[in-house]
């Protein structure tokens, strides 16, 4: 399937947008081993969910397929789109910065930047190699006024860690942006695996990974170290003339499975015909579509400066809120 043919074959929706800005209190220290300066990567035993390697390789094959034309990754123009008007809507330019993510997305932004006018926006952009391992970044610290990030965070083992040294390669008063799917992708495609396994093996096999939630990314912008940390989602839903083609999607994207815990046998045919009939028998619409949500969570934190906004001191007010609101206090 040409990526032109893949395009009629795929519907998008309105996709819906929520934000919550993250509460700005002292992140706590207790969980960091004795003697560990804050603001490091733990040094307790991790538990690997991803074969970074199958990751790394799998995303590889997915650049070289969309550099041939053999295959697209759908959700990039959007990604460029969103990121370059939260660049748009800073009134700052950055001289060094570091892009995460695809050489297609980094192009569609660059590229899409000096269509609008601002390419002086980004001075000096430097891309991280294809085959990096973003669970160790090789880059020193205070080095980079921008950090982006696009789609590459979801399937690192260490998230913490990772914030920990983009916060760490930053300027002071330095910007991170960063985009993930979040735990709502792909909910019509994970109900419909688990109900072919069940039907076929009994029980339900490692096949789509758990992703972070809204609210658990805010708690880990804040742990980093991070100033002003917000996340805000944005959901896309998809529509389909049939499951296969989410799945060669999918494979365009770098996406298919990575999980360590995942079964080393060949799927078969059989298998991928019994997910298909559930996902149809459970989602199909009244034109005959099937949907796939895909949730975007959106990371946005400073690394922090003097000349930032700061919380006021608990009973520093000098007016009380009665006051203010022009009411009555009433004491409950």
């Amino acid at each position: 399937m040409t990526p032109r043919q893949a395009s009629k074959a795929r519907l998008f929706e309105t996709r819906s947008k929520q934000t919550m800005p993250s509460k700005q209190t002292t992140p706590k220290t207790d969980s960091q081993p004795p003697n560990q300066p804050p603001n490091q990567p733990s040094a307790q035993p991790l538990m690997r969910l991803f074969d970074r390697d199958l990751v790394i390789a799998r995303r590889l094959r997915a650049a070289r397929a969309r550099a041939s034309g053999k295959a697209e990754h759908f959700l990039l123009p959007r990604l460029c789109e969103d990121m370059a008007e939260r660049i748009l809507d800073i009134n700052r330019s950055f001289k060094h910065v570091l892009i995460l993510g695809p050489a297609d997305f980094a192009n569609g932004l660059t590229a899409l930047l000096e269509q609008k006018g601002a390419g002086d926006k980004l001075e000096k952009v430097t891309l991280a190699a294809p085959d990096l391992d973003e669970e160790s970044l090789p880059y020193r610290a205070a080095n980079f006024d921008l950090i982006l990030s696009g789609l590459t965070l979801h399937s690192v083992n260490d998230l913490p860690g990772t914030l920990l040294q983009i916060e760490r390669a930053l300027r002071p008063d330095g910007l991170f942006i960063g985009a993930l799917f979040g735990g709502q992708t792909l909910t019509e495609l994970r109900q419909s695996l688990y109900r072919a396994d069940e039907q076929l093996y009994g029980g339900v096999n490692a096949r789509i990974a758990p992703m972070a939630d809204f609210q658990q990314l805010a708690g880990l912008l804040q742990r980093a170290g991070f100033a002003l940390p917000v996340v805000d989602t944005d959901r896309v839903n998809v529509r389909y003339s049939n499951p296969m083609r989410l799945l060669a999607d999918l494979r365009g994207m770098g996406e298919t499975n990575a999980l360590m815990a995942r079964s080393r046998k060949t799927t078969t045919l059989r298998f991928f015909m019994s997910a298909a009939k559930h996902y149809a028998n459970e989602f199909v619409d009244d034109e005959g579509k099937v949907p796939a949500t895909f949730e975007i969570l959106w990371l946005t934190g400073w690394k922090k400066h003097d000349s930032q906004q700061k919380p006021l001191r608990p009973g520093s007010a000098k007016m009380r809120l009665a006051d203010a609101l022009g009411t009555a206090e009433k004491r409950l």
